[in-house]
């Protein structure tokens, strides 16, 4: 892979992310997305295809598409409220480069309360501390721009979404980055479930010391990208196969309908 090729280093990077959520219990089925807009590149994101697993997914099984959701490269489909969360996201926010929306088990439990926030309980939440936004509207699946646009507000200049009765989005600069924040979200989620479950009172972390804190974090940043390397060998070592850039898994949807989309 040419090093400075952006499509393939993305491409492998979403692969990553998709199969080390599927290894860690992330993923829900076939569903769910990962997006990365490509610098440079305006108006092009690449995205994880319709139909697939993400514990099979390989680097070139990954989506090149268009903001009108047109697949410029890839041999599979774009699932519909794929295009919808992520093109508007990254159309109205160019800070997020990298769109990871999941139902993963624990963070989607917080949504669906009344008051879903995750508390500065433990060590761990203090990395989403002023970091996390609410949309506490659920409205059925996301079809069509309107819905979508209506997630992007919700989500503001934050890099978190809890989505009432629905899941969460993680936006970010990096694959690496987003993915970190996502795998730490739903530990910190699982903690405090865990806690609350006791039906004890949870002991909460002074708001100047949850500040300081945050900021310490923000500044290992490289810790991020160090855990995504680490994840990455560790597929390496598992099936060298996710990397292929040249052997893409055969389309799950029918040809009528892929071409139909075309």
């Amino acid at each position: 892979m040419p090093p400075d090729d952006p499509i393939a280093r993305g491409r492998v990077d979403l692969a990553c992310a998709l199969r080390q959520a599927a290894r860690m219990g992330l993923a829900e089925g076939v569903c769910n997305h990962f997006s990365f807009a490509l610098p440079g590149l305006d108006d092009r994101f690449l995205i994880n295809p319709q139909g697939l697993h993400w514990s099979e997914i390989r680097a070139a099984d990954v989506l090149l598409i268009d903001g009108a959701g047109h697949v410029l490269d890839g041999p599979h489909t774009v699932e519909p409220t794929a295009f919808f969360i992520h093109a508007r996201i990254h159309r109205a926010n160019p800070r997020a480069r990298c769109v990871l929306h999941t139902h993963m088990p624990f963070a989607t439990a917080l949504t669906l309360l009344r008051e879903p926030q995750l508390l500065p309980a433990s060590q761990t939440a203090l990395k989403f501390h002023g970091r996390i936004a609410c949309d506490p509207v659920y409205n059925g699946l996301v079809l069509d721009d309107a819905e979508g646009d209506r997630i992007v507000a919700a989500l503001g200049d934050a890099d978190v979404l809890f989505m009432a009765n629905h899941g969460v989005i993680v936006a970010a600069p990096s694959v690496a980055w987003a993915f970190d924040d996502l795998y730490y979200l739903e530990r910190a989620c699982m903690l405090q479930v865990l806690a609350e479950g006791t039906g004890r009172k949870l002991r909460l972390i002074d708001r100047k010391v949850a500040e300081h804190t945050a900021r310490q974090m923000d500044a290992e940043r490289q810790q991020s990208d160090l855990h995504f390397a680490a994840l990455a060998r560790e597929l390496d070592r598992l099936d060298p196969m996710w990397r292929r850039l040249d052997a893409p898994n055969p389309s799950p949807v029918p040809v009528a309908r892929r071409k139909a989309r075309g």
